[in-house]
């Protein structure tokens, strides 16, 4: 049985962080209580789980969104949406092909809620970080994870997603508060204001740095006794 992570909020805004399994997933449930609308973003390992919370809530979900088409984050989507008849919304060039194709800056609205896309590439090309500017919140997928970032193929690719990096640091309140797409650190959350103060990636002081770090990583988790 999954059940719900911390629940953000109480009154108009649900947010719901819902473990599912696999390689330590996270799903999201973001809602509007007074509009009785929801959305569900990565479903993965356990839909039913996921459709579940938001029946639970009394929400009828409008769609399932996806931070990026890596297959531990979207092998839920067919059956989320066969359960809700929601729309598939993802990054317009995703494998996927979204009903709903996203582009960078786009928003989108759960009730009086809105939920702003930027796309953030080099996990993965289609990644996209989702901000709900007004919770300070963020869904940053496979991006930023607490303590640590997500993985990339190449050096071409790594530069990428430091730019991504980069660009939400400048673009976020320090104080948002960051629920990324595993449990791969300390604690399941965290803000942006304690990862630039703790995560080893987001303190490089350069790109070499970043580049140096990404590729000495195994050596840098076992010095400091990281799992």
């Amino acid at each position: 049985i999954t059940v719900p992570g911390p629940i953000h909020g109480f009154m108009r805004f649900i947010f719901e962080q819902i473990r599912t399994g696999g390689d330590r997933n996270f799903a999201y449930l973001v809602g509007d209580r007074d509009a009785a609308e929801g959305v569900l973003i990565d479903p993965s390992y356990d839909p039913d789980a996921v459709v579940e919370r938001s029946r639970a809530q009394g929400l009828a979900t409008t769609h399932v969104i996806n931070t990026h088409g890596h297959p531990d984050h979207v092998n839920g989507n067919e059956r989320a949406l066969e359960l809700t008849g929601a729309r598939l919304a993802a990054y317009r060039d995703a494998e996927s092909r979204p009903e709903v194709a996203l582009d960078d800056g786009d928003e989108l609205k759960v009730g009086s809620i809105t939920m702003r896309f930027l796309h953030t590439p080099g996990h993965c090309p289609d990644h996209l970080v989702i901000h709900i500017p007004g919770q300070s919140t963020v869904i940053t997928g496979d991006l930023l994870f607490v303590g640590k970032i997500g993985g990339t193929a190449s050096e071409e690719l790594a530069l990428l997603e430091y730019e991504s990096l980069q660009r939400v640091l400048r673009e976020l309140p320090p104080g948002t508060t960051v629920w990324p797409g595993h449990d791969y650190g300390c604690r399941p959350s965290s803000t942006i204001d304690l990862e630039l103060a703790t995560n080893p990636f987001l303190l490089a002081g350069s790109r070499e740095e970043f580049l140096r770090l990404k590729s000495d990583w195994g050596e840098f988790k076992a010095r400091h006794g990281l799992k």
